[in-house]
């Protein structure tokens, strides 16, 4: 049975550069990268090329570049790192988010709320930021404002260039931090066309190994010191991150940013021409129509949501599943939860509506010939389910 992977926001499989990179400098470079000696100089030489990869890949020479574990906890340090940089932050100071965040940020912004922060959610009904709930939330005492550039469920492009406009007009002291796991890699776009002050990526999903990820923080918040560790110890990673690092991941991080530079454009075309083709296959099956496709105004490439007809979103991926199809009933980290999506919630499904939708997930390396089986596998599910109910 040929297996087929449409689960790409969850986690990307490793390519074979990235894959090589991380068993060579795993044997030939496994030195501390702390260490005095030639050992240690050669790892941290790794640690450099692949902040430099990094920069060049996002324009913003002159940042540092901070290796996580995870996005999650690249996500947890912009938050909570920024909430607890200064004492006065404690009185009360105010975050904006979104609605329907992933849920690395939405629950650190809620332990800071449970502290005392003051904290503003803006609407994004229909896949759109509303800017004039934005702009109204935006007051001199914000100190940060933590969005995601694609909804990881709904696909939704947020317009975050506007939202940084607005910030420095009325909230001058915030800093935007954002989340990017879903866009790095699959949409080109730069550290100054975002207007961000720190950017989130992960390694997993570009093709990169998982155990790693990172925060991109601009030397304005290095300068202010605008950003408190975690986690503390040794000093790692300019005092941000202390912890030996994951050489051979980050070296593996790297080469995926690397071969995602040089081809960002080809992938982009790539993903964008098969999801208008799941589209219409969609559109265009009498067997498929009474599902309903959520399509924001401005989407990503690579993701699209849909709602089956009084069947569980459980119930169908499972069904797929034993064809060999994969795709997923919402967010990967909060599958197991048990929880409706508030991000399809947001988006303005509602709860029945959001436990009966799946999301697609495409790659580059996803064909034409992936799209008609998952077609075809969810059309037999659609009339073998339905005499179950």
């Amino acid at each position: 049975m040929r297996e087929i992977y449409l689960d790409n926001s969850a986690t990307t499989r490793i390519s074979e550069e990235s894959l090589a990179k991380y068993n060579e400098i795993s044997r030939e470079c496994f030195g501390n990268p702390s260490s005095l000696h030639k050992m240690g100089y050669n790892a941290e030489g790794v640690l450099r090329s692949a902040r430099e990869e990094i920069l060049l890949s996002l324009g913003a020479k002159g940042s540092r570049v901070v290796f996580t574990a995870s996005g999650s906890e690249a996500n947890n340090l912009a938050i909570v790192g920024r909430a607890l940089s200064k004492e006065r932050y404690l009185k009360g100071a105010k975050i904006i988010t979104t609605e329907g965040e992933h849920a690395s940020v939405s629950e650190p912004i809620s332990r800071l709320e449970k502290m005392g922060f003051r904290v503003e959610r803006i609407p994004t009904l229909g896949g759109t930021l509303d800017m004039k709930a934005l702009e109204a939330a935006l007051t001199r005492d914000v100190i940060l404002v933590s969005m995601m550039m694609v909804n990881n469920e709904t696909g939704a492009l947020y317009d975050l260039a506007a939202v940084a406009r607005l910030m420095r007009l009325k909230s001058p002291e915030a800093y935007l931090h954002v989340d990017a796991t879903q866009s790095y890699m699959k949409l080109p776009f730069t550290k100054a066309s975002l207007g961000a002050d720190m950017i989130t990526i992960s390694s997993h999903k570009i093709e990169g190994p998982k155990g790693v990820g990172a925060l991109v923080v601009d030397e304005r918040v290095i300068k202010e010191r605008g950003l408190s560790p975690l986690i503390l110890g040794g000093g790692q990673e300019g005092g941000l991150r202390s912890g030996t690092e994951n050489v051979p991941a980050v070296a593996a991080f790297g080469e995926a940013v690397r071969l995602g530079r040089l081809s960002i454009r080809e992938r982009y075309e790539k993903m964008r021409s098969l999801r208008e083709y799941l589209i219409e296959k969609i559109r265009l099956s009498p067997a498929l129509s009474e599902i309903s496709i959520t399509l924001p105004e401005k989407c990503a490439p690579q993701i699209l949501n849909i709602t089956l007809p009084s069947i569980k979103s459980e119930t169908m991926l499972h069904y797929l599943s034993s064809f060999g199809i994969y795709v997923s009933s919402g967010s990967a980290c909060s599958s197991n939860s048990g929880h409706v999506s508030s991000a399809l919630v947001a988006y303005g499904r509602s709860e029945a509506e959001a436990d009966c939708s799946i999301r697609i997930s495409l790659s580059h390396r996803n064909e034409k010939e992936d799209i008609d089986a998952l077609c075809e596998a969810l059309a037999a599910g659609l009339t073998s389910l339905a005499r179950k109910r």
